[in-house]
């Protein structure tokens, strides 16, 4: 219990900052809450704490937020980040009231890179590379799409290939097998912090099961332990959750997403 509350305020502190957001076009300020733009036309809230607001409160900044982005035409979605932990009365009856879905609660996993950052044998046939030219990217990104049985959009490479031109620190790995990509991840160091987060793990269905995701986090782990970076956090579904349990990664709270379209 004491490390996971060690950690949990390591995230708090380090991670729920500017820093959380680093390819933000813009940044405005309601309150408590960071009210952030992406190139991409999205919008995103999130907050360090609500610094104990009540419902009442609430019910107000959440209206207001949704208003900053729909006066702006450009904006065609925005996704509201809760964390379980923080002190939020009557947030989620104020988010559905104002027209936000939600998505499955993840675990926020957070642990010491040194432990993912073991020996993982492949597959035979199986090779791990970090990719960086658009058609690599491109094929990485209708992977995760399909994998997520999402419809492949060009929406996430174009934002992928605009972070890479920034050169922000951002790396992708990808497993390869037969010819094609079979799972892909990103790492994403934070500046002035200890941390980098593993995101965006996806293995096509058919290769799962075979170690091929815990070697991508290990590489990832390496990379991020070149970087100086000591600690690991991801956003996890239940299928990479007991993943990362097994390496020591502690689960240290949930994250719901909040979606809203116009």
């Amino acid at each position: 219990m004491i490390k996971s509350a060690r950690l949990l305020a390591a995230y708090d502190e380090q991670l729920r900052t500017d820093a959380e957001t680093p390819s933000a076009v813009s940044v405005t300020r309601l309150g408590p809450l960071r009210l952030v733009t992406f190139a991409d036309g999205s919008g995103f809230v999130t907050y360090r704490d609500l610094g104990g607001a009540d419902a009442d409160t609430i019910r107000w900044l959440v209206p207001e937020a949704l208003a900053h982005y729909q006066t702006d035409p450009g904006i065609g979605r925005v996704k509201w980040k809760a964390r379980g932990h923080d002190h939020a009365p009557g947030l989620h009856e104020a988010l559905l009231d104002n027209g936000f879905t939600t998505d499955e609660p993840e675990s926020i996993m957070i642990g010491e890179a040194r432990l993912l950052a073991v020996d993982v044998p492949l597959p035979e046939g199986v090779t791990l590379r970090r990719v960086s030219e658009e058609a690599d990217v491109r094929a990485m990104s209708a992977m995760q799409d399909e994998a997520f049985e999402n419809p492949v959009s060009d929406d996430m490479a174009n934002a992928l290939l605009r972070r890479l031109a920034r050169d922000d620190g951002m790396e992708l790995w990808v497993a390869e097998a037969e010819g094609r990509i079979v799972s892909a991840g990103r790492l994403e160091p934070v500046r002035g912090t200890d941390f980098a987060g593993i995101w965006g793990g996806a293995t096509r269905a058919e290769w799962r099961g075979r170690g091929i995701y815990r070697a991508l986090t290990a590489a990832r782990a390496r990379s991020a332990l070149r970087m100086g970076k000591t600690l690991i956090n991801s956003d996890s579904t239940e299928y990479s959750r007991p993943i990362l349990e097994r390496y020591g990664l502690i689960k240290v709270s949930t994250t719901t997403p909040y979606n809203w379209r116009r």
